[in-house]
Parts: C-alpha cells; sequence; structure tokens
C-alpha cells in the first residue's frame, strides 16, 4: 500500500466519515485512519437479540464492570453494546485529584458514532455571540449566516427528523417528518406551554430516518424501525453513523484507504515550509512505526484524543505541540452539565404505545434570551422520556393468586422525566496535558485531565431541578421526584474546547475555517475545535464544521495556497 496521499483523516466517527466523505467526493486521495479495530456496516452481534438471548439476560456482571470498565461504566453499558466502548485498563489516563473527568471513549471503526444519543440541534447567534457579550471565552469567529448553509447541507444527507418551531434561538432545518409523541408527552406540552407561555415542549431532532431521501435509499439506508436499539448498531442504517452514511459515501468514489488498529502518535511538521507533511502511525498489535504523507491533515480522534496527538507533536518551531504558538492548546476543557430535572407520573388509563421510538422530546431554553437569571449566565435546555409502569413494579407488592394475575394484566401510570443539559463556560483552568512520566503501551505520553465545575454551572443545575418540578406540577403530574446529581464532567460525553476556534492566533488554535493559524494545512473539526458549548447537542454542528472546513480546505489546495 501506498503511503503517500492527498490527504489524511485521522479518527472515523462522526467528524472523521464525514471529513473523508467530503475529501474522497472532491477528488482527494484519502487515508483514513483509526485506532481501533474494524467494524463493517451490519457487524453488530447483538442487534435484534431479546433479553434471553444475551448472557446474564444482556446484565454485565459487577465484578466484570468494575475490573474492566470503571469509569465506561457510568454510562450504563451491559451485554447489549460493551464492545463498543473501551476496557478502561488497556487505555489509561491520570484524573487530577479533586478533579475527576470521565473519558468515555469508543475505539473501533465508526468511533461514537456508533453509540451516540442521535439528538441533532443546532446553534444559533444567541450561542455564537455569547463569549463575546458575556466576556467568558474568544469570540467565535463565525456566526450563523456562515454556517447555516452548512446545517442545511449535513441534515439533507445524514436525515434529521424534527417539527419545525420558528424558534430564533433554536433554528429550523431540513427535517424529515417528526415522529409521535405519546399521550402523556402531548399531556404535558399542553399543561407546559399553558402555564408557561415562553416555553415550549417539542419532538426531539433526531438522527433517524422517517421518510428515506433517493440518496440515502442509495447507499442502503432504510426508515426507522422504532426498535430503539440504536446503540447496539443498525443493519437498517436508520440512524445516521459512519457506517451507514458517510463511510459507504466515501467508499463509493474510489478514493479511500482505512487503515485500523493504527495509533497515531504524531503530526509531522517541515520547519522550511511551514507545513505538516504527515502523521506517524503505530500498529496497535506489532508496534510496527510508519510514517504516512499528505498534502492536507484532518485531525477528528475526539476532542481529547486529537489534543494529545497535537501536544505530542512536539518540534524545535512548536516545543509545546504543533500550532501550539499561543500555549492554549489542551486549556478551556468543556463538558455539558447535566443530571438534574425531575420525574413524575400521570394516570391516563385510555392509552398504551406501540413501537419504541427512538428519541425524546425536548425543552429548548428559555433562561437568559432577554431577560437576565440572577444567578447564572446562559441557559439549558430540557431532555424527556415518557414510558408505562410494567408489571416490576409489583415485584414486592403484597398480591398474590388471581389478585396479582389481574393486577398484571393491566400496565401501570405513565411515567415522565425531564433531565436538563446546559452549558458550561470557558476556564483555562479546565485543561489536559501529557504526563512528562507517564506512558501508554505505545510509547505515548499518557493524558492528565484536570476539570471541575464552576459556581455558573452549579447554579444552573439547581436551576434545572426547580424549574422541572415546577413544570411537572403546572402540567398535572403526581408522585414528583426531583433531583440535581453530581456527574463529574467527561460524563455527559460532549467534551469539547481543547484547540478552539478564534479571531486571534494569539489566544486561539484554529481560524474560522478550522484551520491552524500556525500550520494552514492542518485542520481540526471534531469536538476540540469548539470555542463554547452552548447548550444543544454538539454532534450536527460537528458535521457542519467538517463539511465546511473540508470544502475550504480543498479549494484553497486546488488555488495552491497550502
Amino acid at each position: 500500500m501506498s503511503t503517500d496521499f492527498d490527504a489524511i483523516v485521522v479518527g472515523s466517527g462522526i467528524s472523521g466519515g464525514w471529513a473523508a466523505k467530503e475529501l474522497t467526493e472532491k477528488g482527494l486521495k484519502t487515508l483514513l485512519i483509526e485506532r481501533g479495530r474494524r467494524v463493517d456496516a451490519g457487524d453488530y452481534p447483538t442487534e435484534g437479540k431479546a433479553p434471553w438471548e444475551l448472557p446474564n439476560r444482556g446484565r454485565t456482571s459487577k465484578t466484570e464492570l468494575e475490573r474492566d470498565y470503571p469509569i465506561q461504566r457510568q454510562t450504563g453499558i451491559n451485554e447489549q453494546h460493551k464492545h463498543f466502548f473501551i476496557k478502561d485498563p488497556e487505555k489509561p489516563y491520570i484524573q487530577e485529584e479533586g478533579r475527576p473527568f470521565s473519558w468515555i471513549r469508543g475505539h473501533q471503526l465508526g468511533g461514537k458514532s456508533l453509540t451516540w444519543g442521535k439528538v441533532s440541534l443546532r446553534f444559533s447567534d444567541l450561542d455564537f455571540e455569547a463569549n463575546k457579550k458575556d466576556g467568558h471565552g474568544t469570540d467565535w469567529p463565525i456566526r450563523y449566516r456562515d454556517i447555516a448553509p452548512w446545517y442545511d447541507y449535513a441534515e439533507r444527507f445524514a436525515g434529521i427528523s424534527g417539527s419545525k418551531e420558528g424558534l430564533p434561538h433554536l433554528p429550523d432545518g431540513i427535517f424529515q417528518p417528526p415522529m409521535e409523541m405519546s399521550c402523556v408527552e402531548r399531556a404535558a406540552k399542553k399543561g407546559i406551554e399553558a402555564a408557561f407561555p415562553d416555553r415550549h415542549l417539542i419532538i426531539s431532532r433526531t438522527a433517524n430516518l422517517t421518510e428515506p431521501t433517493e440518496e440515502q435509499l442509495a447507499l442502503g439506508r432504510s426508515k426507522c424501525q422504532f426498535r430503539n436499539e440504536c446503540m447496539r448498531g443498525c443493519s437498517f442504517g436508520a440512524y445516521f453513523s459512519s457506517q451507514s452514511a458517510t463511510l459507504p459515501a466515501a467508499e463509493r468514489t474510489g478514493n479511500l484507504t482505512i487503515i485500523t488498529d493504527a495509533v497515531c502518535q504524531k503530526v509531522n511538521y517541515d520547519p522550511k515550509s511551514k507545513k505538516a507533511t504527515g502523521v506517524r502511525v503505530i500498529d496497535a498489535n506489532s508496534k510496527e512505526i510508519k510514517d504516512y504523507t499528505a498534502k492536507v491533515i484532518f485531525l477528528c480522534a475526539s476532542a481529547l484524543g486529537t489534543t494529545q496527538i497535537m501536544l505530542n507533536s512536539t518540534s524545535e518551531s512548536f516545543p509545546n505541540g504543533i500550532a501550539n504558538s499561543s500555549s492554549v492548546l489542551g486549556h478551556y476543557l468543556m463538558d455539558h452539565v447535566f443530571q438534574a430535572g425531575a420525574r413524575g407520573k400521570m394516570t391516563i388509563d385510555d392509552r398504551y404505545y406501540s413501537g419504541r421510538r427512538a428519541n425524546a422530546v425536548y425543552i429548548p431554553r428559555f433562561h437568559n434570551l432577554s431577560e437576565k437569571h440572577p444567578d447564572f449566565i446562559r441557559g439549558y435546555g430540557y431532555e424527556g422520556w415518557s414510558s408505562r409502569d410494567d408489571w416490576n413494579r409489583l415485584t414486592e407488592a403484597p398480591l398474590y393468586g388471581i389478585e396479582l394475575k389481574n393486577k398484571l394484566r393491566t400496565p401501570g401510570d405513565w411515567s415522565f422525566e425531564i433531565m436538563g443539559f446546559g452549558e458550561m463556560l470557558p476556564n483555562f483552568e479546565n485543561h489536559v496535558r501529557l504526563d512528562p512520566n507517564k506512558k501508554d503501551q505505545w510509547d505515548m505520553p499518557l493524558l492528565r485531565i484536570s476539570v471541575e465545575h464552576s459556581d455558573n454551572e452549579k447554579a444552573m443545575q439547581q436551576s434545572m431541578k426547580f424549574e422541572a418540578e415546577e413544570m411537572l406540577k403546572k402540567a398535572g403530574f403526581h408522585d414528583i421526584e426531583s433531583y440535581a446529581d453530581e456527574p463529574p464532567p467527561g460524563l455527559c460525553i460532549h467534551e469539547m474546547g481543547t484547540a478552539r476556534m478564534g479571531r486571534d492566533p494569539k489566544t486561539s488554535i484554529l481560524n474560522g475555517f478550522n484551520q491552524a493559524h500556525d500550520v494552514n494545512n492542518l485542520f481540526v473539526t471534531d469536538g476540540a475545535a469548539m470555542a463554547s458549548t452552548a447548550c444543544q447537542n454538539p454532534s450536527l454542528t460537528y458535521m457542519a464544521l467538517t463539511a465546511r472546513a473540508a470544502d475550504y480546505a480543498v479549494s484553497q489546495l486546488k488555488a495552491g495556497q497550502i
């Protein structure tokens, strides 16, 4: 196999898959490097299996979870999908004492595109202008008008179902027909919106096909089957993943080469040309080292994976990591704050539900839109879920015989929960760095991570709890329980910010096209590039930024500018 390519993409998750698709479709011979094992479309060993077909009825033993998945287990992994998560002892990192961070990872072709939640929400200028207006973080070098056409482009290809709501702070997109709310969700919507006219409960915007386009059908994708088993893998291709969409599109060009079990150690740099020349890769199994060359490099290895590679890419020109003349590489690590909200019950006896819908409902941000909240800046939204209590509610009931059987024949009350997802402010002290003494099995320095939530995030979380309880009360729920847990940063799995975009090369790593200020043929389009988190799920923004950056990179390459 040749070691020389037009473009190299490191990482095959949501951003890496999009980079591979866009670069190959524009004619570039592209190498895609994935540090994990190969997973082909349909290579989903637990898909469609009933609980009794899985070990321990799908439950992973406590002993195994504590031994192999002490960090990953916090996501609730089990026999259905544990094979899409790393084993923690094999991939160590260091958490600063008193400042923990849960790093959730999936090392396989497709990365975390095989396990993501699929919530696909646009940012607005409320988000792109926030840093400049309140002084927290660096000003985004783009505004909504710059990325809006690329949101359109990403949504058409990926397939996003949702409803148009006309909310300026949550822009509408190119949607396939929305999924239907359950009766209790409709009741919650009616009650909440009547009591709080400034709030809206909508069906979530999700990357599940409800009315596939001709392009999606041509890629082998089909309509969502309402199984709600997305994290097991979907051979129908109904939900967006690298395997279902971007990699098949890239492969049909004939311009894509994929190598798996290939750990990217560093980006190579030529001080004379002031360009990246390629990457150094270690075979994950044999430990063989090989250099690959290319004209354009896209780092899409996840926020912390990309940052680790960049920090490890030292040279005389960049002693603290490639493209790091600003010395902010690794700083401003962010993740959404969550796990605060409320749950309640509602009695509706004449309605049930069929199927297992693969998405939630959503309450968009309503604080700090025009008024100023006294306790915190920025804002949060809620995701919500509904279900009916099943036979498990009677496991300890003082019933037996015919009375118990009759009770088991009827479902219990409806349950409904809303949980907040809030913005985390950029903070220089929240950072990652390379440990000077400890290395992994591929001789790469371990990441040392140091993060904590600020008083702003903590106040926001208390508001999430209070407002959720108030909304459920006003909507007519009973037996309401509110909560505000304290999960460590990272567990929301929306890590961002460690190689941020910005206008000033002295305070940022990337420009408005995700291009490194210091190395003009190096691009970063995963979560590391984000200048702030907003409160919306970020993956759709990664897709749009990646497509936009690839278009710019190819135009600059053809013009001889990089």
